[in-house]
Protein backbone atom coordinates (compact mmCIF):
# COMPACT_ATOMS: atom_id res chain seq x y z
CA UNK A 1 0.00 0.00 0.00
CA UNK A 2 2.80 2.39 0.93
CA UNK A 3 4.50 1.54 -2.40
CA UNK A 4 1.61 2.26 -4.29
CA UNK A 5 0.86 5.75 -2.54
CA UNK A 6 4.67 6.71 -2.89
CA UNK A 7 4.42 5.81 -6.60
CA UNK A 8 1.31 8.38 -6.82
CA UNK A 9 3.39 11.36 -5.86
CA UNK A 10 4.53 13.09 -8.49
CA UNK A 11 8.24 14.14 -8.71
CA UNK A 12 8.32 17.42 -6.86
CA UNK A 13 6.36 16.03 -3.78
CA UNK A 14 8.95 12.76 -3.80
CA UNK A 15 11.58 15.66 -3.35
CA UNK A 16 10.51 16.97 -0.55
CA UNK A 17 9.89 13.62 1.71
CA UNK A 18 12.53 12.76 3.92
CA UNK A 19 13.04 9.40 2.40
CA UNK A 20 16.24 8.61 0.90
CA UNK A 21 16.00 9.24 -2.95
CA UNK A 22 16.51 5.70 -3.96
CA UNK A 23 13.17 4.49 -2.64
CA UNK A 24 11.46 5.00 -5.72
CA UNK A 25 14.24 3.63 -7.92
CA UNK A 26 13.56 -0.16 -5.71
CA UNK A 27 9.89 -0.33 -6.95
CA UNK A 28 11.19 -1.97 -10.31
CA UNK A 29 8.83 -3.23 -13.21
CA UNK A 30 8.65 -6.87 -13.79
CA UNK A 31 7.08 -6.80 -16.58
CA UNK A 32 10.02 -8.30 -18.56
CA UNK A 33 10.41 -11.05 -16.11
CA UNK A 34 8.55 -14.30 -16.72
CA UNK A 35 5.20 -14.80 -14.66
CA UNK A 36 6.47 -17.86 -13.20
CA UNK A 37 8.95 -15.81 -11.35
CA UNK A 38 7.81 -12.35 -11.46
CA UNK A 39 6.52 -12.33 -7.96
CA UNK A 40 10.00 -14.08 -6.38
CA UNK A 41 12.24 -11.21 -8.50
CA UNK A 42 10.00 -8.33 -7.32
CA UNK A 43 10.43 -9.73 -3.72
CA UNK A 44 13.67 -10.70 -3.60
CA UNK A 45 14.73 -6.91 -5.59
CA UNK A 46 13.01 -5.37 -2.36
CA UNK A 47 15.75 -7.85 0.30
CA UNK A 48 18.90 -8.10 -1.75
CA UNK A 49 21.42 -5.85 -3.55
CA UNK A 50 20.74 -5.60 -7.67
CA UNK A 51 22.92 -5.11 -10.47
CA UNK A 52 22.07 -4.58 -13.79
CA UNK A 53 23.88 -6.36 -16.71
CA UNK A 54 24.79 -5.50 -20.13
CA UNK A 55 23.85 -8.89 -21.95
CA UNK A 56 26.66 -8.12 -24.15
CA UNK A 57 29.26 -8.11 -20.80
CA UNK A 58 28.42 -11.77 -19.95
CA UNK A 59 29.79 -14.56 -21.30
CA UNK A 60 29.15 -18.83 -19.92
CA UNK A 61 32.36 -20.65 -19.92
CA UNK A 62 31.64 -24.47 -20.36
CA UNK A 63 35.03 -26.05 -19.70
CA UNK A 64 37.97 -25.86 -17.44
CA UNK A 65 40.39 -24.91 -20.07
CA UNK A 66 38.32 -22.06 -20.76
CA UNK A 67 38.49 -21.12 -17.02
CA UNK A 68 42.02 -21.21 -17.26
CA UNK A 69 42.80 -19.31 -20.46
CA UNK A 70 40.19 -16.49 -18.94
CA UNK A 71 42.13 -16.24 -15.98
CA UNK A 72 45.19 -16.47 -17.42
CA UNK A 73 44.13 -13.38 -20.13
CA UNK A 74 42.63 -11.46 -16.98
CA UNK A 75 45.76 -11.21 -15.44
CA UNK A 76 47.79 -10.18 -18.02
CA UNK A 77 45.73 -6.79 -18.71
CA UNK A 78 45.68 -5.92 -15.15
CA UNK A 79 46.32 -2.48 -14.69
CA UNK A 80 45.18 -1.62 -11.00
CA UNK A 81 43.78 -4.04 -8.55
CA UNK A 82 43.84 -7.99 -8.80
CA UNK A 83 41.73 -9.58 -6.26
CA UNK A 84 41.17 -13.60 -5.61
CA UNK A 85 39.27 -15.39 -3.21
CA UNK A 86 39.24 -19.22 -3.27
CA UNK A 87 39.50 -22.20 -1.01
CA UNK A 88 43.33 -22.82 -1.94
CA UNK A 89 45.67 -22.68 -4.65
CA UNK A 90 47.36 -25.69 -5.48
CA UNK A 91 50.94 -26.42 -5.48
CA UNK A 92 51.58 -27.08 -8.97
CA UNK A 93 50.27 -23.60 -9.77
CA UNK A 94 53.83 -22.21 -10.34
CA UNK A 95 52.41 -20.79 -13.97
CA UNK A 96 49.61 -18.82 -11.88
CA UNK A 97 52.23 -17.43 -9.83
CA UNK A 98 54.67 -16.47 -12.42
CA UNK A 99 51.96 -14.94 -14.46
CA UNK A 100 50.96 -12.70 -11.21
CA UNK A 101 54.80 -11.82 -10.49
CA UNK A 102 55.43 -10.63 -14.05
CA UNK A 103 52.31 -8.48 -14.28
CA UNK A 104 53.03 -7.28 -10.67
CA UNK A 105 56.48 -5.96 -12.27
CA UNK A 106 55.79 -4.50 -15.34
CA UNK A 107 52.64 -2.42 -13.69
CA UNK A 108 54.07 -0.72 -10.80
CA UNK A 109 50.85 0.36 -8.73
CA UNK A 110 49.19 -3.06 -9.56
CA UNK A 111 47.72 -3.97 -6.03
CA UNK A 112 47.29 -7.76 -5.33
CA UNK A 113 44.64 -9.56 -2.64
CA UNK A 114 43.74 -12.78 -2.08
CA UNK A 115 41.30 -14.30 0.44
CA UNK A 116 41.76 -18.04 1.00
CA UNK A 117 41.17 -20.77 3.53
CA UNK A 118 43.86 -20.67 6.45
CA UNK A 119 43.49 -24.61 7.27
CA UNK A 120 43.73 -26.00 3.70
CA UNK A 121 46.20 -23.34 2.24
CA UNK A 122 48.88 -24.30 6.04
CA UNK A 123 48.76 -28.26 5.56
CA UNK A 124 51.88 -29.28 6.66
CA UNK A 125 54.66 -29.72 3.99
CA UNK A 126 56.49 -27.69 1.32
CA UNK A 127 53.81 -27.94 -1.44
CA UNK A 128 51.83 -25.68 1.12
CA UNK A 129 49.70 -22.76 -0.62
CA UNK A 130 51.23 -20.73 1.95
CA UNK A 131 54.64 -21.26 1.42
CA UNK A 132 53.66 -20.89 -2.47
CA UNK A 133 52.79 -17.19 -2.15
CA UNK A 134 55.74 -16.33 0.66
CA UNK A 135 57.91 -15.19 -2.71
CA UNK A 136 55.10 -12.84 -4.06
CA UNK A 137 55.02 -11.11 -0.56
CA UNK A 138 58.77 -11.09 -0.33
CA UNK A 139 59.34 -9.45 -3.58
CA UNK A 140 56.11 -7.22 -3.15
CA UNK A 141 55.37 -6.33 0.69
CA UNK A 142 53.46 -3.50 0.30
CA UNK A 143 51.02 -4.23 -3.58
CA UNK A 144 50.40 -7.89 -2.27
CA UNK A 145 47.79 -8.49 0.95
CA UNK A 146 47.29 -12.21 1.21
CA UNK A 147 44.49 -12.96 4.15
CA UNK A 148 43.90 -16.78 5.43
CA UNK A 149 40.12 -17.26 6.97
CA UNK A 150 39.99 -19.49 9.51
CA UNK A 151 36.20 -20.38 11.09
CA UNK A 152 36.16 -19.56 14.82
CA UNK A 153 33.99 -22.75 14.96
CA UNK A 154 37.34 -25.08 15.69
CA UNK A 155 38.49 -24.06 18.99
CA UNK A 156 39.14 -25.93 22.30
CA UNK A 157 40.62 -29.20 23.07
CA UNK A 158 38.99 -29.63 19.41
CA UNK A 159 41.47 -27.35 17.24
CA UNK A 160 44.34 -29.08 19.15
CA UNK A 161 43.27 -32.75 18.11
CA UNK A 162 42.23 -32.75 15.00
CA UNK A 163 44.05 -33.64 12.32
CA UNK A 164 45.12 -30.84 9.60
CA UNK A 165 43.46 -32.94 6.90
CA UNK A 166 40.17 -33.05 8.78
CA UNK A 167 40.09 -29.53 10.54
CA UNK A 168 38.32 -28.38 7.24
CA UNK A 169 34.96 -29.78 8.88
CA UNK A 170 34.56 -27.13 11.11
CA UNK A 171 34.07 -24.60 8.53
CA UNK A 172 36.30 -23.10 4.86
CA UNK A 173 36.06 -19.78 3.50
CA UNK A 174 34.65 -20.88 0.27
CA UNK A 175 33.57 -17.96 -2.15
CA UNK A 176 34.95 -18.31 -5.61
CA UNK A 177 35.76 -14.65 -7.02
CA UNK A 178 38.61 -14.39 -9.28
CA UNK A 179 38.64 -9.54 -10.70
CA UNK A 180 41.07 -8.09 -12.06
CA UNK A 181 40.38 -4.15 -12.49
CA UNK A 182 36.66 -4.16 -13.48
CA UNK A 183 36.22 -7.87 -14.83
CA UNK A 184 34.71 -10.33 -12.66
CA UNK A 185 34.66 -13.95 -13.01
CA UNK A 186 32.41 -16.40 -10.38
CA UNK A 187 33.09 -20.22 -10.30
CA UNK A 188 32.78 -23.18 -8.32
CA UNK A 189 36.42 -23.58 -8.87
CA UNK A 190 39.47 -23.72 -6.91
CA UNK A 191 43.01 -22.89 -8.24
CA UNK A 192 44.87 -26.11 -8.83
CA UNK A 193 45.37 -28.51 -12.11
CA UNK A 194 42.21 -30.21 -12.04
CA UNK A 195 40.06 -27.35 -12.16
CA UNK A 196 42.12 -26.25 -14.94
CA UNK A 197 42.19 -29.35 -16.94
CA UNK A 198 39.41 -32.48 -16.11
CA UNK A 199 37.37 -30.88 -12.90
CA UNK A 200 33.88 -30.10 -14.35
CA UNK A 201 32.84 -26.96 -12.80
CA UNK A 202 30.53 -23.75 -14.28
CA UNK A 203 32.00 -20.40 -14.90
CA UNK A 204 29.93 -16.80 -15.30
CA UNK A 205 32.63 -13.82 -17.26
CA UNK A 206 31.67 -10.43 -16.39
CA UNK A 207 34.08 -7.36 -18.51
CA UNK A 208 33.41 -4.09 -17.37
CA UNK A 209 30.91 -4.17 -14.77
CA UNK A 210 32.30 -2.21 -12.21
CA UNK A 211 29.77 -1.99 -9.79
CA UNK A 212 29.68 -5.82 -9.90
CA UNK A 213 33.37 -5.75 -9.32
CA UNK A 214 33.30 -3.24 -6.84
CA UNK A 215 30.74 -5.52 -5.11
CA UNK A 216 32.70 -8.56 -4.87
CA UNK A 217 36.44 -6.45 -4.05
CA UNK A 218 34.74 -5.05 -0.68
CA UNK A 219 32.84 -8.50 -0.06
CA UNK A 220 36.14 -10.20 0.26
CA UNK A 221 37.68 -6.96 2.40
CA UNK A 222 35.05 -7.70 5.03
CA UNK A 223 36.85 -10.77 6.40
CA UNK A 224 40.34 -9.09 6.36
CA UNK A 225 39.67 -7.78 9.86
CA UNK A 226 39.13 -11.23 11.03
CA UNK A 227 41.62 -13.16 9.05
CA UNK A 228 45.30 -14.00 9.57
CA UNK A 229 48.02 -11.80 7.27
CA UNK A 230 50.39 -14.29 5.69
CA UNK A 231 53.87 -12.81 6.32
CA UNK A 232 57.79 -14.18 5.84
CA UNK A 233 59.01 -14.80 9.54
CA UNK A 234 59.42 -12.37 11.74
CA UNK A 235 61.02 -12.00 15.04
CA UNK A 236 59.32 -13.07 18.38
CA UNK A 237 59.39 -10.11 20.07
CA UNK A 238 57.18 -8.93 16.63
CA UNK A 239 55.33 -12.21 18.18
CA UNK A 240 54.78 -10.98 21.46
CA UNK A 241 53.22 -7.67 20.78
CA UNK A 242 50.28 -9.31 19.28
CA UNK A 243 49.43 -12.87 21.48
CA UNK A 244 47.32 -14.20 18.57
CA UNK A 245 49.57 -13.88 15.70
CA UNK A 246 52.39 -16.76 15.61
CA UNK A 247 54.54 -18.41 13.35
CA UNK A 248 54.23 -21.96 11.36
CA UNK A 249 57.02 -23.35 9.20
CA UNK A 250 58.64 -21.14 7.42
CA UNK A 251 56.03 -17.88 7.65
CA UNK A 252 54.00 -16.22 10.15
CA UNK A 253 50.53 -15.96 10.68
CA UNK A 254 49.94 -12.14 11.88
CA UNK A 255 46.19 -12.01 13.52
CA UNK A 256 45.54 -7.91 12.61
CA UNK A 257 43.27 -7.07 16.07
CA UNK A 258 45.01 -7.60 19.35
CA UNK A 259 41.86 -7.20 21.15
CA UNK A 260 39.66 -9.75 19.18
CA UNK A 261 40.32 -13.32 19.95
CA UNK A 262 40.74 -15.63 16.92
CA UNK A 263 38.10 -17.57 18.07
CA UNK A 264 35.36 -15.27 19.13
CA UNK A 265 34.26 -13.14 16.33
CA UNK A 266 30.95 -14.64 15.61
CA UNK A 267 29.23 -11.39 16.29
CA UNK A 268 31.57 -9.54 14.50
CA UNK A 269 30.80 -10.91 11.51
CA UNK A 270 27.61 -11.34 11.37
CA UNK A 271 27.59 -7.63 11.96
CA UNK A 272 29.68 -6.48 9.49
CA UNK A 273 28.02 -9.35 6.52
CA UNK A 274 24.42 -7.40 7.76
CA UNK A 275 25.68 -3.83 7.18
CA UNK A 276 27.82 -4.77 4.11
CA UNK A 277 24.94 -6.15 2.51
CA UNK A 278 22.46 -3.46 3.67
CA UNK A 279 24.91 -0.88 1.86
CA UNK A 280 24.58 -2.53 -0.96
CA UNK A 281 20.87 -2.90 -0.89
CA UNK A 282 20.30 0.64 -0.14
CA UNK A 283 23.22 2.38 -2.86
CA UNK A 284 22.10 -0.09 -5.61
CA UNK A 285 24.40 2.21 -7.64
CA UNK A 286 23.93 1.56 -11.03
CA UNK A 287 21.52 -1.86 -10.62
CA UNK A 288 18.43 0.48 -10.21
CA UNK A 289 18.21 2.40 -13.81
CA UNK A 290 16.05 5.59 -13.58
CA UNK A 291 14.29 3.78 -16.41
CA UNK A 292 12.88 0.98 -15.27
CA UNK A 293 11.36 -0.22 -18.41
CA UNK A 294 14.80 -0.50 -19.68
CA UNK A 295 16.10 -2.11 -16.45
CA UNK A 296 13.68 -4.45 -16.87
CA UNK A 297 14.94 -5.43 -19.80
CA UNK A 298 18.19 -6.63 -19.04
CA UNK A 299 19.94 -9.21 -17.18
CA UNK A 300 19.64 -9.19 -13.32
CA UNK A 301 22.46 -10.30 -10.90
CA UNK A 302 21.82 -10.67 -7.19
CA UNK A 303 24.54 -11.90 -4.66
CA UNK A 304 23.18 -13.85 -2.22
CA UNK A 305 25.55 -14.94 1.30
CA UNK A 306 25.70 -17.97 3.33
CA UNK A 307 27.42 -17.95 6.55
CA UNK A 308 25.57 -20.17 8.79
CA UNK A 309 27.60 -19.81 11.68
CA UNK A 310 27.55 -16.45 11.51
CA UNK A 311 23.98 -16.40 11.48
CA UNK A 312 23.36 -15.29 7.62
CA UNK A 313 21.22 -17.36 6.16
CA UNK A 314 20.35 -15.64 2.62
CA UNK A 315 20.48 -18.11 0.55
CA UNK A 316 18.08 -20.25 2.79
CA UNK A 317 15.73 -17.71 2.84
CA UNK A 318 15.58 -17.17 -0.92
CA UNK A 319 15.27 -20.75 -2.13
CA UNK A 320 12.34 -20.63 0.32
CA UNK A 321 11.10 -17.71 -1.19
CA UNK A 322 11.19 -19.47 -4.57
CA UNK A 323 9.69 -22.16 -3.88
CA UNK A 324 6.68 -20.76 -1.92
CA UNK A 325 6.34 -18.44 -5.22
CA UNK A 326 6.31 -21.15 -7.58
CA UNK A 327 3.69 -23.05 -5.74
CA UNK A 328 1.28 -20.58 -6.12
CA UNK A 329 1.46 -21.42 -9.94
CA UNK A 330 1.63 -17.86 -11.26
CA UNK A 331 2.90 -19.29 -14.75
CA UNK A 332 1.54 -20.22 -17.68
CA UNK A 333 3.02 -23.74 -17.47
CA UNK A 334 4.65 -26.36 -15.23
CA UNK A 335 8.07 -24.78 -14.54
CA UNK A 336 11.19 -27.42 -14.48
CA UNK A 337 14.04 -27.11 -11.81
CA UNK A 338 17.40 -28.45 -12.48
CA UNK A 339 19.66 -28.59 -9.92
CA UNK A 340 22.76 -30.23 -9.40
CA UNK A 341 25.43 -30.23 -6.51
CA UNK A 342 29.59 -32.40 -7.28
CA UNK A 343 28.80 -33.16 -3.09
CA UNK A 344 24.70 -34.13 -3.47
CA UNK A 345 23.67 -34.51 0.68
CA UNK A 346 20.94 -31.95 -0.21
CA UNK A 347 20.40 -29.44 2.73
CA UNK A 348 16.87 -31.02 4.92
CA UNK A 349 14.50 -27.84 4.31
CA UNK A 350 15.50 -27.66 0.23
CA UNK A 351 14.48 -31.63 0.25
CA UNK A 352 11.20 -30.65 1.74
CA UNK A 353 10.45 -27.68 -0.83
CA UNK A 354 11.48 -30.44 -3.57
CA UNK A 355 9.24 -33.30 -2.79
CA UNK A 356 6.13 -30.84 -1.29
CA UNK A 357 6.34 -28.52 -4.44
CA UNK A 358 4.27 -30.77 -6.61
CA UNK A 359 3.68 -28.15 -9.59
CA UNK A 360 7.39 -27.68 -10.21
CA UNK A 361 9.08 -31.14 -11.40
CA UNK A 362 12.68 -31.55 -10.23
CA UNK A 363 15.54 -33.11 -12.88
CA UNK A 364 18.75 -33.37 -10.28
CA UNK A 365 22.19 -34.42 -11.71
CA UNK A 366 24.77 -35.25 -8.67
CA UNK A 367 28.29 -37.13 -9.35
CA UNK A 368 28.86 -40.69 -9.76
CA UNK A 369 31.10 -42.37 -7.09
CA UNK A 370 34.15 -42.41 -9.86
CA UNK A 371 33.29 -38.51 -10.17
CA UNK A 372 33.59 -37.26 -6.58
CA UNK A 373 37.17 -35.54 -6.12
CA UNK A 374 37.99 -38.43 -3.02
CA UNK A 375 37.21 -41.49 -5.42
CA UNK A 376 40.74 -43.88 -4.38
CA UNK A 377 41.56 -41.86 -1.77
CA UNK A 378 43.52 -43.50 1.31
CA UNK A 379 41.69 -43.82 4.50
CA UNK A 380 38.76 -42.39 5.81
CA UNK A 381 38.46 -40.29 3.06
CA UNK A 382 37.81 -42.69 0.63
CA UNK A 383 34.37 -43.19 2.15
CA UNK A 384 33.38 -39.97 0.77
CA UNK A 385 31.73 -41.30 -2.31
CA UNK A 386 30.11 -44.25 -0.05
CA UNK A 387 28.73 -41.56 2.15
CA UNK A 388 27.21 -39.43 -0.61
CA UNK A 389 25.41 -42.97 -2.07
CA UNK A 390 24.46 -43.30 1.40
CA UNK A 391 23.03 -39.52 1.22
CA UNK A 392 21.21 -40.00 -2.04
CA UNK A 393 19.46 -43.59 -1.40
CA UNK A 394 17.70 -41.78 1.81
CA UNK A 395 16.84 -38.70 -0.77
CA UNK A 396 15.26 -41.18 -2.98
CA UNK A 397 13.36 -42.88 -0.58
CA UNK A 398 11.84 -39.33 0.71
CA UNK A 399 10.83 -39.11 -3.04
CA UNK A 400 9.47 -42.48 -3.55
CA UNK A 401 7.12 -42.06 0.53
CA UNK A 402 6.45 -38.28 -1.18
CA UNK A 403 4.99 -40.36 -4.80
CA UNK A 404 7.30 -38.20 -6.43
CA UNK A 405 9.50 -40.42 -8.31
CA UNK A 406 9.71 -39.78 -12.03
CA UNK A 407 7.21 -41.20 -14.43
CA UNK A 408 7.32 -40.34 -18.04
CA UNK A 409 9.40 -41.90 -21.04
CA UNK A 410 12.69 -39.69 -20.68
CA UNK A 411 14.09 -37.13 -18.96
CA UNK A 412 13.10 -34.84 -21.01
CA UNK A 413 9.26 -35.80 -20.91
CA UNK A 414 7.88 -36.67 -17.83
CA UNK A 415 6.92 -35.14 -14.13
CA UNK A 416 8.21 -35.82 -10.39
CA UNK A 417 11.70 -35.67 -8.81
CA UNK A 418 14.43 -37.57 -11.30
CA UNK A 419 17.89 -38.14 -9.86
CA UNK A 420 20.53 -38.49 -12.25
CA UNK A 421 24.48 -39.36 -11.84
CA UNK A 422 26.97 -37.66 -14.01
CA UNK A 423 30.34 -39.14 -15.26
CA UNK A 424 32.67 -38.58 -17.86
CA UNK A 425 35.86 -40.96 -18.12
CA UNK A 426 39.16 -39.81 -16.72
CA UNK A 427 37.02 -36.53 -15.04
CA UNK A 428 35.39 -35.66 -11.61
CA UNK A 429 32.82 -33.31 -11.15
CA UNK A 430 32.39 -30.37 -8.80
CA UNK A 431 29.45 -28.29 -10.95
CA UNK A 432 26.93 -26.93 -8.59
CA UNK A 433 23.36 -24.64 -8.71
CA UNK A 434 19.83 -24.20 -10.37
CA UNK A 435 18.46 -23.42 -13.77
CA UNK A 436 14.94 -22.63 -13.49
CA UNK A 437 13.07 -23.12 -17.09
CA UNK A 438 8.79 -22.45 -17.18
CA UNK A 439 7.56 -25.37 -18.80
CA UNK A 440 10.33 -28.15 -20.14
CA UNK A 441 10.36 -26.88 -23.35
CA UNK A 442 11.40 -23.45 -22.48
CA UNK A 443 14.92 -22.14 -22.01
CA UNK A 444 15.83 -20.84 -18.22
CA UNK A 445 14.40 -17.68 -17.20
CA UNK A 446 16.57 -18.03 -13.58
CA UNK A 447 19.98 -19.66 -12.68
CA UNK A 448 22.05 -20.18 -9.52
CA UNK A 449 25.57 -20.05 -9.33
CA UNK A 450 28.81 -19.83 -6.83
CA UNK A 451 29.98 -21.48 -4.23
CA UNK A 452 27.14 -23.36 -2.64
CA UNK A 453 26.63 -26.98 -2.79
CA UNK A 454 23.43 -26.98 -1.57
CA UNK A 455 23.73 -29.22 1.31
CA UNK A 456 23.78 -29.14 5.48
CA UNK A 457 27.97 -27.36 5.22
CA UNK A 458 26.88 -24.24 2.97
CA UNK A 459 23.94 -23.92 5.01
CA UNK A 460 25.52 -24.08 8.65
CA UNK A 461 29.51 -24.19 8.55
CA UNK A 462 30.91 -22.65 5.48
CA UNK A 463 31.07 -18.94 4.06
CA UNK A 464 29.58 -18.86 0.95
CA UNK A 465 28.66 -16.14 -2.02
CA UNK A 466 26.22 -17.42 -4.82
CA UNK A 467 24.39 -15.04 -7.53
CA UNK A 468 21.11 -15.36 -9.22
CA UNK A 469 20.78 -14.08 -12.42
CA UNK A 470 17.54 -13.51 -14.18
CA UNK A 471 17.20 -13.25 -17.60
CA UNK A 472 14.02 -10.97 -18.62
CA UNK A 473 11.63 -13.16 -21.24
CA UNK A 474 12.05 -13.33 -25.17
CA UNK A 475 9.81 -10.83 -26.54
CA UNK A 476 6.57 -11.75 -28.18
CA UNK A 477 7.80 -11.11 -31.92
CA UNK A 478 4.99 -10.24 -34.45
CA UNK A 479 4.96 -11.55 -38.24
CA UNK A 480 5.21 -8.48 -40.30
CA UNK A 481 1.83 -7.31 -41.14
CA UNK A 482 2.27 -5.23 -44.67
CA UNK A 483 -1.18 -3.52 -44.71
CA UNK A 484 -0.58 -2.10 -40.85
CA UNK A 485 3.30 -1.63 -41.46
CA UNK A 486 3.63 -3.65 -38.62
CA UNK A 487 7.37 -4.59 -37.96
CA UNK A 488 8.73 -7.64 -36.18
CA UNK A 489 9.77 -6.68 -32.85
CA UNK A 490 13.67 -6.17 -32.49
CA UNK A 491 15.47 -8.94 -31.48
CA UNK A 492 18.45 -8.15 -28.81
CA UNK A 493 21.32 -10.55 -30.01
CA UNK A 494 23.47 -10.40 -26.76
CA UNK A 495 20.54 -11.56 -25.07
CA UNK A 496 19.37 -14.14 -27.42
CA UNK A 497 22.76 -15.39 -27.37
CA UNK A 498 22.83 -15.35 -23.27
CA UNK A 499 19.54 -17.19 -23.20
CA UNK A 500 20.98 -19.77 -25.57
CA UNK A 501 23.98 -20.43 -23.79
CA UNK A 502 22.05 -21.00 -20.55
CA UNK A 503 20.40 -23.44 -22.04
CA UNK A 504 23.08 -24.83 -23.33
CA UNK A 505 25.21 -25.09 -20.09
CA UNK A 506 22.69 -26.97 -18.44
CA UNK A 507 22.08 -29.30 -21.30
CA UNK A 508 25.52 -30.07 -21.75
CA UNK A 509 25.87 -31.04 -18.25
CA UNK A 510 22.79 -33.62 -18.48
CA UNK A 511 24.37 -34.71 -21.64
CA UNK A 512 27.29 -36.85 -19.50
CA UNK A 513 24.53 -37.66 -16.97
CA UNK A 514 22.99 -41.52 -16.78
CA UNK A 515 20.27 -43.15 -15.02
CA UNK A 516 21.15 -43.41 -11.30
CA UNK A 517 22.84 -46.59 -9.93
CA UNK A 518 22.96 -45.63 -5.90
CA UNK A 519 20.29 -48.23 -4.78
CA UNK A 520 22.58 -51.45 -6.70
CA UNK A 521 25.65 -49.93 -4.38
CA UNK A 522 26.22 -51.35 -1.12
CA UNK A 523 27.10 -49.03 1.84
CA UNK A 524 29.03 -50.63 4.67
CA UNK A 525 27.80 -50.14 8.22
CA UNK A 526 31.26 -48.26 9.50
CA UNK A 527 30.39 -45.39 6.37
CA UNK A 528 27.22 -45.30 7.75
CA UNK A 529 28.55 -45.02 11.44
CA UNK A 530 31.02 -42.13 9.67
CA UNK A 531 28.37 -40.44 8.27
CA UNK A 532 26.62 -40.43 11.57
CA UNK A 533 29.23 -38.87 13.36
CA UNK A 534 30.13 -36.20 11.31
CA UNK A 535 26.79 -35.12 10.65
CA UNK A 536 26.64 -32.18 8.74
CA UNK A 537 30.62 -31.76 7.87
CA UNK A 538 29.56 -34.29 5.01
Amino acid sequence: MWRLARNSLNAATRSKLPYPSHFQKRCISTAHVDSSIREFVSTLASRQPVFQLCSSSVRILTEPSQFHARLLEMINKAEHRIFISSLYIGSDESELISVLSRRLRMRPNLQLKMVLDLNRSTRPGSDSTAKLLLPLIEEFPFRVRISLFRSPSLRGIMAKIVPPRFNEGWGTWHAKIYGIDDDVMISGANLNKSYFTNRQDRYFSFSGEKSLANYCHDFMEIVTPFSYNLMPTVSPLDIQINPHSYSHEDYTLHWPDPNTHPHHFHSAAEKAFSQFQNLHRASVKKAMSDDPATFAQTPLLIPIIQAGQFNIREEESTIQLLFRKLSKGSGNGRPLLDLTSGYFSLYTPYQDLVLNTTNVDCRIVAASPKANGFYGSKGISGRIPEGYTLHEKRFMQAVSKAGRLWKGPSATEGQGVLLTEWEKPGWTYHAKGIWLSPAPSAPPVLTLFGSTNLNSRSAHIDTELSFFMILPSEPQVTAFDSSAGRLPAPIDQPLHTLRRDLASEIAGIRSSARKWKGDERNVRWTTKFIVWAVKGML
